[in-house]
């Protein structure tokens, strides 16, 4: 049974406000993606590597990995108009090369500081219990809002998860799940978990970290910049 991790580099990142994608911003002389997919190149689970790339990218990507032997990867395939559209894309491909038991970890392309563990811990509950997101405990306190400016409810933040990636899933009810929300025109759900409620599914946890931030400001390149640093320092220290 082959492990493959399917990185989603679809987005231009508009928030970000940078004039190339913010998977391909470079921070200490490396682009972000690769530190993603350094993660999963390390990671002797891992058999191979797809990346959904956005479009006009791809030779870039395919010549960064050549740089910095990602030997890995073996799939670029085209994004689409939206997440769940790159997705469906990128799982629709692997298909074409393995089996339905296979397991894919879908996993966004800026989220490169993924540890191991967390790559391992998706692994084992995928295959324990069929599906498995990476989450951590909501710490903040929850308000309900109406108008986004004021709050008269709040939610018990012990009934919440917040949602990471990677996203672990046999490969054959990744895609019967993507053809099922076509037939019933869901085409823009936010990520795979949440394509999974909405198709009435019960999705299982496995381990997320606050370090594995979603880089999606400014701000967020910061406090990369800064994880990669204290790494940095605990790896002299060893």
């Amino acid at each position: 049974m082959a492990n493959i991790a399917l990185i989603i580099a679809g987005g231009s990142g508009a928030r970000m406000h940078q004039s190339i994608p913010k998977q391909f911003l470079s921070v200490n002389e490396r682009p972000v993606i690769i530190y993603t997919l350094e993660a999963f190149q390390r990671h002797a689970d891992i058999d191979a590597i797809a990346v959904v790339c956005i479009e006009g990218w791809e030779q870039v990507l395919w010549a960064y990995a050549k740089q910095f032997n990602i030997e890995k990867l073996k799939y670029v395939v085209p994004g689409g108009k939206n997440g769940q559209d790159s997705i469906r894309n990128g799982v629709f491909e692997l298909e074409k090369h393995y089996g339905p038991e296979d397991i894919v970890l879908i996993h966004d392309s800026i989220r490169p500081m993924v540890s191991a563990d967390i790559i391992s811990d998706c692994i084992v509950k995928t295959k324990k219990f069929g599906c498995a997101i990476a989450t951590i405990p909501c710490a903040e306190a929850m308000l309900q809002t109406e108008d986004g400016l004021s709050s008269t409810g709040s939610y018990p933040r012990d009934h919440l998860k917040r949602t990471q990636t990677p996203q672990g899933f046999p490969l054959g009810k990744i895609c019967d799940l993507h053809r099922r929300a076509l037939k019933k025109g869901i085409t823009n759900s936010v990520a795979s978990c949440t394509l999974m409620i909405e198709m009435g599914e019960q999705v299982h946890f496995s381990m997320g970290s606050e370090k594995n931030i979603k880089l999606t400001t400014v701000d967020d390149i910061d406090i990369f910049k800064a994880l990669l640093l204290a790494k940095r320092a605990d790896w002299l220290k060893d």
